[in-house]
């Protein structure tokens, strides 16, 4: 895999959770899990992702605590970033089964206000019997889950276009702030739950925030990017196809990444699965060289339009991938880079959708 076909830059994202992908990650880092996990290590990594020309950078979150037990929810993580970057685009995970919608709605605005337009929500749907016994419920049958999570994009969706963009009109004369006839309720009425609105924050600046969501929640969350896995490249191709056959207007495939360092990649991953065993998920998995990384993410902005990266172990994994790969895919013209101060709808060639209230009066 050496040659590149015809398709378009690709799109990068990264995922910068935590120590990394690999659960045995931080188990030789000498430094406590509250410095290498801070908020100013985190603007540190994000930057360095900034500048080497990643479209995104992305937040797991989990209801339950993680291992170590240091974790900051990951829509503050996302915040804390936000007005020291100016291009990359900042997603957050929240869950549809452990968080209330209007919360998601209201903490998404603000996150997209504060990033000027580069917020992203990673759709979550923690469905195990201790995510949800932290809500005090218990875990939702198959087809309740997809109502929910349908319900809950919906809503989410609804309330932030509950404010016109022209509704905040600052009338110094008059003393009015907002033409409430702008300002709209939503009337919304769920399996489980009903909100009127609406929402206390002005329409965000993208209009609607990017909703991203794996494959799996495809039908239900009706996302602006899905994130594929695959087998194989052949069926990692199979599921782009059906994914845009499906009318998502952008597709971005998971991979894992741990690279040769001062020891080969494979040796590596001997060491650290002799730790915990890093057990194979639908994500593709690329261990060895960064050559081999470059041509295959080069490959793969033929058949998707962007792709989202696991390092393995963040300290080992990231550096390689800013001050190696990165500037390769620039040198060949293979990389999409965000413009400063652009939006991440921009960013992803998305438009900037009408208000639904608006459009109504028409």
């Amino acid at each position: 895999m050496t040659s590149r076909t015809a398709g378009g830059p690709v799109r990068l994202a990264v995922e910068l959770d935590g120590d990394g992908s690999h659960p045995a990650a931080g188990l030789g880092d000498e430094r406590p899990p509250a410095e290498r996990l801070s908020p100013r290590a985190l603007v540190g990594l994000v930057l360095a992702a900034e500048i080497a020309g990643f479209a995104l950078v992305t937040f797991d979150d989990s209801p339950l605590p993680p291992p170590n037990g240091f974790r900051p929810e990951a829509l503050g993580r996302a915040a804390y970033v936000a007005t020291r970057t100016n291009r990359i685009g900042l997603g957050a995970t929240a869950h549809v089964t452990t968080t209330e919608p209007f919360h998601v709605a209201t903490q998404l605005a603000s996150l997209d206000h504060a990033s000027h337009g580069r917020a992203a929500w990673l759709v979550g749907a923690a469905n195990s019997p201790d995510a949800l016994a932290t809500i005090g419920t218990g875990p939702l049958e198959p087809a309740g889950l997809s109502r929910e999570v349908t319900d809950v994009v919906d809503v989410v969706r609804r309330l932030w276009d509950s404010w016109e963009d022209d509704a905040v009109i600052k009338d110094a004369a008059t003393g009015r702030y907002l033409d409430p006839g702008k300002v709209h309720h939503v009337d919304f009425e769920g399996a489980a739950f009903s909100i009127k609105g609406p929402l206390i924050t002005p329409r965000p600046p993208q209009g609607l925030p990017v909703v991203i969501a794996p494959e799996r929640l495809l039908e239900a969350a009706r996302p602006d990017v899905v994130l594929i896995g695959g087998s194989g490249l052949d069926d990692l191709r199979r599921r782009a196809h059906h994914a845009k056959e499906s009318g998502t207007p952008r597709v971005f495939a998971e991979v894992e990444v741990l690279l040769n360092a001062a020891e080969t990649a494979e040796k590596r991953l001997r060491r650290l699965d002799s730790s915990i065993r890093w057990e194979h998920t639908e994500r593709l998995r690329y261990t060895g060289s960064t050559d081999g990384l470059t041509d295959l993410l080069a490959w793969l902005g033929t058949v998707v339009d962007g792709v989202r990266l696991h390092p393995a172990v963040v300290a080992t994994d990231l550096p390689p991938l800013l001050e190696t790969v990165l500037p390769r895919l620039r040198a060949q013209r293979a990389l999409s880079v965000p413009e400063p101060g652009t939006t991440l709808r921009a960013a992803l060639g998305l438009p900037r959708p009408a208000n639904r209230f608006a459009a109504s009066k028409g």
